[in-house]
């Protein structure tokens, strides 16, 4: 065969383009092997952490440079609460994503995915993080013979000999206390009103000595404060071995003057809200106080624990019930946190699996904000101690309490909205913006894993709602929609069933609750998958600090 130029041409194009072809695939596969770790870092959504600060003092605007110091003392106390040498255990990671992915997740194991492992060299994450020694056993610490177990602040440690032993935190971390309680006496003499003065002060003795009644009860007394700063050993669900452990959290908030003057009346019908629960009587004897606040407020900072994984959109604090019983509880919406998270997450999940007749109802404002904000309502509703025993439910039910009642929460908020249109609160109310929003946003939680009380929480009220006919799905769509009178008797059943097992302390019956529904089955791991290849995130990660707020 004669072989001109532009054979040879041709043929060498075509080795060199099989060559190419060859080393192409295997770029993209050396590529798809490299990008799983970046997809785990793009589920969450970059959000700029800003509020508007102009109508703060100088003072106010110096105290706050202070604050986040602080809140970043509380940052670094977390990772001792996680896993302990944060700084060892960076260094360790060379892969770029995997460091980004670790710094969101406070360590190698993911938030959001039932705490697996995302770095080869770990195994399971201990349930008790860094409060207890990793080979405890329940048996063990059930005949420690010591009244500080329990406590929300000690660390349980072992002796020379083996034995266990508490440490109180000002002790093991006397370091950073100290810093911190330093700075929290300096922010205060810089800040203009006189309440969050007065709190800041007696947050930084609490600091000093573990004993947060006295800060707890001046913090529930601001009433005019712009800033607001929820700091120091706070939740407990980084415990899953007992439940009980406080992990350090820092949080900065400024005030939504106008939003928070909107609300403010609910918090004066909270006594009705709690005689109005659907329970037998003597499940809503104690007296829900309305001296608390409820307020709006933009998040310019946050550290530690509420920063881990997934995002509080809300607060309802304190946790002491001591509390609860004289002040009762603020409820902080945190509105820029929640918009993000609607628009980024909520809304597209709904496109893709609501159905198109039902998508008109999912609303921010009416429906999610109010969602959010009276589960935190709910929160200070209900029972604190059992009927019979007067014991703290949280200590009855033990590491099922947190999501036993974050699931009560959720649906005595959707109960009580309801109340309140009944009452006539709100006259322009559709309630089924309220129903799809929230049947929307079970997908939203879901995906926070078994790993998270909130994500328990979830998967057991679709299971719940679901038995109950309070949506349904189209199996040709794929897509859901609520029957209203079937979701609005269901939502009433659970509110019983929960408060019920709450005043009773019915530690079994919150065990095989959580056990048996706080997972995903083949038809909502599918709905998941979904939402995965969509690309929807997760969740959100902040950029925040002081030059994001030109406090620099």
């Amino acid at each position: 065969m004669k072989i001109n130029f532009f054979n040879l041409l041709f043929i060498a194009t075509l080795v060199f383009s099989l060559s190419a072809c060859g080393n192409k695939n295997k770029e993209e596969a050396k590529q798809v092997e490299l990008t799983e770790m970046q997809k785990l870092v793009a589920d969450y959504a970059e959000v700029e952490l800003y509020a508007n600060l102009d109508h703060l003092t100088d003072g106010d605007r110096q105290a706050l440079v202070k604050l986040i110091e602080v809140a970043e003392i509380m940052d670094n106390l977390f990772w001792k609460d996680a896993i302990g040498d944060k700084d060892e255990f960076l260094n360790s990671i060379e892969n770029e994503d995997a460091l980004k992915y670790a710094l969101i997740n406070y360590g190698p194991w993911d938030r959001l995915n039932g705490n697996q492992a995302f770095i080869d060299e770990f195994n399971e994450k201990p349930l008790g993080a860094n409060y207890y020694p990793n080979d405890i056993t329940k048996e063990e610490f059930n005949s420690f013979d010591n009244p500080d177990k329990m406590s929300w602040y000690t660390l349980i440690r072992r002796d020379d000999a083996g034995k266990l032993k508490c440490v109180w935190y000002h002790e093991e971390y006397a370091q950073e206390i100290e810093r911190a309680a330093q700075l929290l006496d300096e922010a205060a003499e810089l800040v203009s009103d006189k309440e969050f003065q007065t709190y800041l002060r007696l947050r930084a003795t609490a600091l000093r000595t573990d004993d947060y009644l006295t800060s707890d009860l001046a913090w529930m007394d601001m009433k005019n404060n712009k800033i607001d700063f929820v700091v120091g050993p706070i939740e407990s669900y980084e415990d899953a071995f007992m439940g009980v452990k406080a992990a350090h959290s820092g949080q900065i908030l400024i005030k939504d003057l106008e939003w928070s003057k909107n609300i403010e009346h609910f918090n004066e019908i909270l006594p009705q809200l709690q005689a109005g629960l659907p329970v037998p009587p003597e499940y809503k004897t104690e007296s829900a106080t309305n001296s608390g606040d409820m307020n709006v407020y933009n998040a310019i900072y946050y550290g530690g624990d509420c920063n881990s994984g997934s995002k509080n959109i809300a607060i309802n604090l304190p946790n002491d019930p001591r509390v609860h019983a004289t002040k009762g509880s603020r409820k902080l919406q945190l509105k820029n946190s929640m918009e993000a998270k609607f628009n980024t997450i909520l809304l597209p999940i709904a496109e893709l699996l609501i159905d198109e007749t039902q998508l008109k109802h999912v609303k921010f404002e009416d429906a999610f904000f109010q969602n959010v904000m009276f589960h935190e309502v709910a929160h200070g509703l209900g029972v604190k101690y059992t009927i019979n025993s007067k014991k703290a439910v949280r200590e009855a039910l033990e590491e099922y309490y947190s999501p036993v009642e974050e699931a009560k929460a959720d649906i005595a908020g959707l109960y009580m909205v309801t109340q309140l249109y009944e009452m006539g609160e709100f006259p322009e109310k559709d309630l089924m913006d309220n129903y799809v929003t929230f049947m929307a946003g079970i997908f939203r939680s879901v995906r926070f894993g078994v790993a998270s009380s909130h994500g328990k929480a979830n998967m057991m009220e679709f299971y719940y709602l679901k038995e109950r006919g309070a949506f349904v799905k189209n199996e040709e769509t794929g897509k859901y929609s609520v029957n209203f009178e079937k979701m609005k008797a269901a939502v009433a059943e659970m509110v019983n069933d929960i408060i019920v097992i709450q005043g009773d302390g019915n530690l079994q019956a919150a065990k095989n609750w959580v056990d048996t529904k706080s997972n995903i089955d083949e038809e909502l791991q599918k709905d998941l998958d979904k939402i995965a290849q969509a690309g929807i995130p997760k969740d959100i990660v902040f950029k925040q600090g002081v030059k994001v707020l030109g406090l620099d």
